[in-house]
């Protein structure tokens, strides 16, 4: 999950970046995800200046999904092609 900077300078931060460690026990140190939860911040917020410098745009989060996805086609390809080499030997 990303820090997602909207147009009007909001940013949308995943809850987990602010919340504390969770819950204590044995799941806590799993780091599982139970939900993606996005909460709103503004500048008057005490961690708006930090997430800020990591933020993206909406644009350059589709960028980077659209990217990813045309990268990964290209390595499923090649893995294909890689394992049906190996078949033939």
């Amino acid at each position: 999950m990303y820090v997602i900077r909207l147009p009007d300078g909001t940013l949308r931060v995943p809850h987990s970046v602010l919340a504390d460690g969770g819950e204590p026990g044995p799941e806590a140190s799993e780091g599982r995800i139970i939900a993606d939860a996005y909460v709103e911040i503004g500048p008057d917020d005490p961690d708006y200046d930090r997430l800020l410098g990591e933020s993206l745009t909406e644009e350059e989060l589709a960028e980077r999904r659209r990217r990813w996805r045309d990268e990964d086609a290209d390595l499923l390809r090649r893995f294909e092609e890689w394992k049906a080499g190996g078949a033939e030997d």
